[in-house]
């Protein structure tokens, strides 16, 4: 068995080949078998804008098919888990990084999320907190388990099918427990202060990571779960009518303008794989 190891930094053509460039240590088997390779992209700026800009398309999005077509949550959610399948599939199978692919699993979580979390919320009956509570427990059992099972929940650690599995379930939870988060909070602080409150509380994210040594990955989590609510805000604060304190912009002209806007940040900002901070921690 042969084995090729093709180290950072190598030649790419066109800006497709340098979006799975410099991945960095990756292990090709003639046998077939897994590569080695971080297939989630780094944790740069460009990572962060293009993850708030899928959350509000999420929002928005997942309200068009729900609310303005009437379809409903439970068949929206039913037809966003259709799509989030057929993507995420998709993406474990996929040898490589590929950034369109990546970031269509990531809206597929927001989608499902938003409609999931609003039948949760509205037509269980269990409110914003029963929801919230809900949720926040299905995103800690499922982080507990991946731990348990892999051993890391680190997402510098995304290198095989199982670990990528508990990566995306997580996801798919964390997006839909933000969605109800930011639900919730609008109800006291408006959307706009709802959009305030989850920057400043992002800032404050951002500020442990760059001042204290508390660890990378539960930093991570909780930024990645925060702009979640954010994105629901945004959303909702660009959507909803003036009487409940939106701008009553149309959902599917605001979903079409944030898509656009998410493709232009994947092709501008560099689309690189398995280089993290904080790379060598387990956790």
């Amino acid at each position: 068995m042969s084995e090729q190891v093709v180290a950072v930094g190598t030649p790419a053509r066109g800006w497709f080949a340098r979006s799975v460039a410099n991945a960095g240590a990756v292990n090709e088997r003639d046998n077939g078998s897994w590569d080695l390779t971080s297939k989630v992209p780094e944790l740069a700026l460009g990572f962060w804008v293009i993850k708030i800009a899928a959350t509000t398309l999420g929002e928005t999005g997942g309200d068009a098919l729900s609310m303005s077509l009437n379809v409903g949550y439970l068949v929206s959610t039913l037809i966003f888990f259709g799509l989030f399948l057929v993507v995420v599939i998709a993406q474990i199978r996929a040898r490589r990084f590929h950034p369109f692919l990546y970031w269509a699993v990531i809206i597929g979580t927001t989608l499902a999320g938003t409609t999931l979390a609003d039948f949760a919320d509205r037509s269980l009956g269990i409110g914003y907190p029963g929801g919230t509570t809900l949720l926040l427990t299905l995103v800690l059992i499922s982080l507990a388990v991946w731990k348990l099972s892999v051993g890391t929940v680190s997402v510098n650690n995304i290198t095989t099918p199982k670990a990528e599995m508990f990566y995306w379930l997580t996801i798919l939870f964390s997006n839909t427990l933000g969605t109800a988060l930011g639900d919730w909070t609008s109800e006291g602080t408006g959307f706009g202060g709802g959009v305030f409150l989850f920057l400043g509380l992002i800032a404050v994210i951002a500020a442990l990571y760059f001042f204290t040594k508390i660890s990378r990955t539960l930093l991570f989590w909780a930024a990645f779960i925060l702009t979640r609510p954010l994105g629901a805000t945004m959303g909702d604060l660009l959507t909803k009518p003036h009487t409940d304190g939106g701008l009553n912009l149309s959902r599917f002209v605001s979903s079409g303008v944030i898509a656009v806007f998410m493709v232009i940040c994947i092709l501008l900002f560099p689309q690189r794989a398995g280089t993290h901070p904080g790379q060598d921690e387990r956790a």
